[in-house]
């Protein structure tokens, strides 16, 4: 994203991302005031313990030998028994308020995983695979720390601070103002170093994602990386990510040294100009030693949810810079979506039809169709030709929605493509294409991609008429065999076949081949064309051909070039027309 879109996102988010944080917590509600409560009492504990040490200190040791003991072992098994409940709360606030953490955790991650399934190509094509893998993972992974210890740490923090203080402030005035002197010029330093380490930290999460991005890059292409034996090129722009990585984290380190090191002096600080002014005091007659005990027993816990707070501190810049760039792309809004009056498509001839459809991929783009009219009826084998450019896949990538028309409509039996859901439109559509993405996994589990719902039988009927059941019948473990990421260990051709498959078994009524063999040796071509023809019959068919001569036997070719549909008829009709077509037919014949 650039940086323009960047800050008109933040401005229609950011307001209300706190708003949005807290509400992940309503699922689990009860496990957060459980949290809470436990909290709490932990917390009370930590108050209580001293204010039963100084009753010892100051009271119980001047009474009568028998009754002293008496009364000190009956305080000593009460705070064993407040340091058991101390211990089961800390043990209650780790366990189950990290899983509350972790599932919270879950539902940002289903949440910006299913809105990725909601953006369109258009989204898809300014993005790299791997900064949107990092918003899911990398992105997300202190959100659990973040929900977890945010509000349990500021709660603890204030009770253990008011407390010790309204504590304090009852046994001697004077030393509690001593004690707290140091806080105005912590909370100065916590506040600076705060908004230096957000920013760091925040830079930290766009520089792993560029090495991301680069890995999955890299990985996506190995094959290529060693066809040209480019591994030292890609290492080294690996280290150059790698390197500025590395400058960022030790930046962030940098601030995050000071910034522990500063709060630590601080709250040694504090204990040594208690100690001082409590001597200074006990000199004066001002205090007893008791009260400096109790002072000292109070400071522990006065500095012990400070420290907490630091600590807590890297995790909530972690998890807030997080959180930010999950917000980031929650902000984008599919421009391809329901319409609010959208119907389903139920029961379609197929009868397309494009009016005055103009389109270009961005504002400041150029126009890549202007003005197309084109009508295909149910059930008719149309083919696209033309120059590289002139619009053939935009087309086709216009009637499932794909993108948007920029001008014009785009009906399906008279029905405009806006009107129908995304679903029931896709749904009765089917595509084969050059590039055949096969999922990692079995034959049987990428065939089935096509209807979930199908039956062995029914994926082994579609596999036949894909021409494919001889080939899946021959590898290791039949239709069982895995086939590797993005079907490795499958040939171009077998590949093709089983994409067509998967369409057999979809079963729709419109068909677009978007240049389905242009990648396949002759005899690979052959096979699949047998298998596309299958597949068309009694369908509404639009064909995208590289080779000419595979769409011979269109009943309708249509010509485009920059200026739209240039010329239109029957393969023998165009070749007699001696214009463009006949002009590509040479060519391609040529080449054969």
């Amino acid at each position: 994203m650039d940086s323009k879109e960047q800050k008109k996102e933040e401005k229609f988010v950011y307001p209300h991302k706190w708003r949005k944080f807290f509400g992940y917590y309503k699922p689990y509600m009860k496990l957060f005031w459980a949290d809470m409560f436990f909290a709490l009492l932990g917390a009370a504990v930590t108050l209580i313990i001293p204010l039963i040490i100084r009753y010892i200190t100051n009271d119980v040791i001047y009474r009568e030998g028998g009754e002293a003991l008496k009364v000190i072992l009956v305080l000593a098994g009460v705070m064993v028994f407040l340091i058991l409940v101390e211990a089961y709360s800390n043990y209650f606030i780790a366990y189950y308020g990290h899983n509350m953490g972790a599932m919270m955790e879950a539902d940002m991650r289903a949440e910006i995983f299913g809105h990725y399934q909601k953006l369109s190509f258009s989204f898809y094509d300014n993005q790299k695979t791997g900064q949107l893998l990092s918003r899911v993972t990398n992105d997300l992974f202190d959100i659990t720390e973040l929900f977890h210890h945010g509000p349990e740490d500021i709660v603890i923090s204030l009770i253990k601070l008011g407390g010790s203080l309204a504590i304090l402030m009852a046994v001697n005035v004077k030393l509690a103002l001593v004690a707290f002197i140091m806080i105005p010029f912590m909370v100065v330093f916590a506040g600076y170093y705060n908004i230096k380490l957000k920013k760091a930290f925040k830079r930290n999460r766009a520089k792993i994602a560029d090495i991301n991005a680069q890995l999955e890059d890299n990985l996506s292409g190995i094959r290529v990386v060693k066809s040209f034996a480019n591994e030292e090129i890609e290492t080294e722009k690996f280290a150059l990510g790698n390197k500025a990585f590395l400058a960022s984290k030790k930046n962030s380190y940098l601030y995050m040294g000071r910034y522990h090191a500063g709060l630590g002096a601080f709250t040694t600080l504090i204990n040594i100009t208690v100690i001082v002014a409590g001597t200074i005091f006990i000199t004066k007659d001002i205090i007893g030693i008791s009260d400096l005990l109790t002072f000292l027993l109070y400071i522990n816990n006065f500095t012990e949810p400070i420290r907490k707070l630091i600590n807590f501190t890297e995790q909530f810049q972690n998890g807030a810079s997080g959180y930010e760039r999950f917000l980031e792309v929650i902000a984008v809004e599919p421009d391809v979506k329901d319409s609010d009056n959208a119907v389903s498509l139920e029961n379609p001839k197929g009868v397309i039809e494009f009016k005055d459809v103009t389109f270009k991929y961005n504002d400041g783009a150029d126009y890549v169709l202007k003005d197309v009219n084109m009508k295909v009826e149910a059930g008719e084998y149309v083919a696209l030709v033309g120059e590289s450019g002139a619009g053939k896949s935009t087309m086709c990538n216009l009637i499932p929605r794909f993108y948007e028309v920029s001008e014009g409509a785009i009906t399906v039996d008279g029905m405009d493509i806006k009107d129908i859901t995304l679903k029931s439109l896709r749904g009765n559509i089917g595509m084969v294409q050059q590039d055949v993405y096969l999922f990692a996994g079995t034959v049987i589990e990428n065939i089935r991609y096509g209807r979930p719902d199908a039956t062995d039988e029914e994926i082994i009927e579609a596999a036949k008429s894909a021409n494919a059941h001889e080939f899946i019948m021959s590898l290791p473990d039949g239709y069982n065999t895995d086939i590797g990421q993005r079907g490795v260990k499958l040939s171009g051709g077998q590949k093709q076949r089983l994409s067509i498959a998967r369409v057999f078994l979809k079963n729709p009524p419109i068909l677009i081949f978007d240049e389905a063999t242009s990648a396949l040796d002759n005899e690979s071509e052959k096979v699949v064309q047998e298998s596309l023809e299958k597949l068309a019959k009694g369908r509404t068919t639009l064909v995208i051909a590289h080779r000419l001569s595979t769409i011979r036997n269109a009943q309708r070719i249509l010509v485009l070039s920059e200026d739209g549909i240039a010329e239109e008829g029957t393969h023998k009709e165009l070749i007699a027309k001696n214009g463009i077509y006949a002009n590509l037919y040479r060519i391609s014949a040529g080449e054969a």
